[in-house]
C-alpha cells in the first residue's frame, strides 16, 4: 500500500522562458489526482531500472533532505528550491524538452521487507521474514521523491460559440502529462530512515558535454548499477561459464533466474556470489570461474530487488533455436525434468522434450 503525504507540481515552459512554481500542494482529496500521483510513485519505487547510491560527504542536498525529514524544512519551500534547480539546469541543455516536476513525500508499506533485508545477511533475512509476517503491524517506509514528467503534444477538442452557433474545433496542446503507465527517464527516491537513494537519469548535453543533473548535480551521490543491470550481468556470466564447461546454457540460466526470484521473495536483496554458489554448487571449478568473472565485472556484493521487479525480470525464460523455434517457459521449470528436459543426441544436436501437457492453444 502506498500513501501520499504531500505532493506538489511545478511547471516549466522553455519556449516562453516561464517557470511556474506552485505555492500550494496538490489536492489529494481528489481521487484522480491522488491516483495519478500514487501510480507514478509506485512505478519509480519498484523500477528495476533504478540505480542506487549514497550521499557523498559534503552533499548540500543530503543536509537539506535530512532537515526536512527532521521537521526543520517545509515541504513547499524545499520543493520550490528543487524546482528552481531543475529549471536552471534544464534551460542550459541543448534539448531540454517540455516537462513538469512532481515532488512528493509518501509512505510505502510494500517496502518494509526490503528495508529490513537491507540490514544485512542472516539478521536482515530474519527481519525481512518478520516484516512479511507482520506487514500490517510494521511501520511503513517513508520516502521523498522527485519525478521529471515529460509533457507531450496532444490534440483535444475545443468547444466554443461563434455568432451564437456552436463551433467545435481541434486544437493542439503540449500540456499533456505522461500516462501513469508511461516510463519516465529522470527521477529520484530517498529513504527517510537510511537516506538510501534510488534514481534514474539520462545524459543531457550542457555546454558541449554530457551531464547527469540528478546524481552529479542535485544529489552529489555515488552510483551503483541498477537491479536490471546486475541481474543481466549475472545471467550473462552464468551463460558464459555454462558454455565453457559444456552445459546447456538455457537450463543453467533459467536456474539462475529462478534463484534470483526466490531470493527476492525472501528478502528483496540479491547477492550475485550466492547465485553462482547455488547454480554451480556441485562444480567447484565452474563456481570459481563464476566468482572470478564477477570480480572482473565489479559486481556489487548485494543489490536490492523488489519482489515485483524480480518477478517481471526472472519469472520466465525465453529461448530460440537455430531452426527458428521459440519457447518461453517458467524459469523454475528448468529444475523440473518431469515438465521440460534438454538432452544431447549422439550427433551433438539437442532434443527438447515438453511433458505433462494436456492442452495446447494458439496465442
Amino acid at each position: 500500500m502506498l500513501k501520499v503525504r504531500n505532493a506538489i507540481l511545478h511547471v516549466f515552459d522553455f519556449e516562453t522562458g516561464g517557470t511556474y512554481l506552485s505555492d500550494r500542494e496538490l489536492d489529494l482529496s481528489e481521487r484522480p489526482t491522488r491516483s495519478y500521483v500514487q501510480r507514478h510513485l509506485r512505478k519509480v519505487s519498484s523500477s528495476p531500472e533504478s540505480r542506487h547510491g549514497e550521499f557523498c560527504e559534503g552533499s548540500a542536498f543530503a543536509e537539506k533532505i535530512g532537515d526536512y525529514f527532521a521537521g526543520r524544512e517545509e515541504f513547499v519551500a524545499l520543493s520550490q528550491e528543487i524546482g528552481l534547480y531543475f529549471w536552471e539546469e534544464l534551460r542550459k541543455s541543448d534539448d531540454p524538452g517540455q516537462c513538469d516536476v512532481l515532488v512528493a513525500d509518501f509512505e510505502d508499506t510494500d517496502d518494509v521487507a526490503g528495508r529490513a533485508a537491507a540490514a544485512g545477511t542472516a539478521v536482515g533475512d530474519a527481519l525481512a521474514k518478520a516484516a512479511c509476517d507482520d506487514a500490517y503491524d510494521a511501520p511503513p517506509a517513508r520516502k521523498f521523491a522527485v519525478i521529471l514528467l515529460p509533457r507531450k503534444q496532444a490534440f483535444v477538442h475545443d468547444l466554443r460559440s461563434v455568432d451564437g452557433q456552436s463551433a467545435n474545433d481541434v486544437v493542439r496542446t503540449d500540456a499533456a502529462l505522461p500516462n501513469p503507465t508511461q516510463k519516465v527517464e529522470s527521477y529520484l527516491v530517498v529513504d527517510a530512515d537510511t537516506l538510501a537513494i534510488s534514481f534514474c537519469d539520462r545524459a543531457r548535453s550542457i555546454a558541449g558535454r554530457d551531464s547527469y543533473i540528478i546524481p552529479d548535480g542535485l544529489l552529489q551521490c555515488t552510483t551503483q548499477a541498477s537491479s536490471r543491470e546486475v541481474i543481466s550481468s549475472v545471467t550473462k556470466i552464468v551463460e558464459d561459464v555454462a558454455e565453457e564447461y559444456g552445459l546447456t546454457p538455457a537450463v543453467v540460466v533459467s536456474q539462475a533466474k529462478a534463484y534470483v526470484a526466490e531470493r527476492a521473495e525472501m528478502g528483496e536483496v540479491v547477492m550475485p556470489q550466492e547465485v553462482g554458489e547455488r547454480v554451480f554448487e556441485d562444480a567447484p571449478q565452474m563456481r570459481e570461474s563464476f566468482e572470478r568473472r564477477a570480480r572482473e565485472e565489479r559486481l556489487p556484493e548485494e543489490v536490492p530487488v523488489r519482489r515485483s521487479a524480480a518477478n517481471r525480470m526472472t519469472k520466465s525464460h525465453r529461448i530460440r533455436t537455430d531452426t527458428g523455434i521459440e519457447i518461453t517457459f517458467p524459469s523454475e521449470f528448468a529444475q523440473r525434468p518431469e515438465l521440460i528436459s534438454f538432452d544431447r543426441e549422439p550427433d551433438g544436436s539437442m532434443r527438447i522434450t515438453l511433458k505433462g501437457i494436456s492442452h495446447i492453444e494458439n496465442r
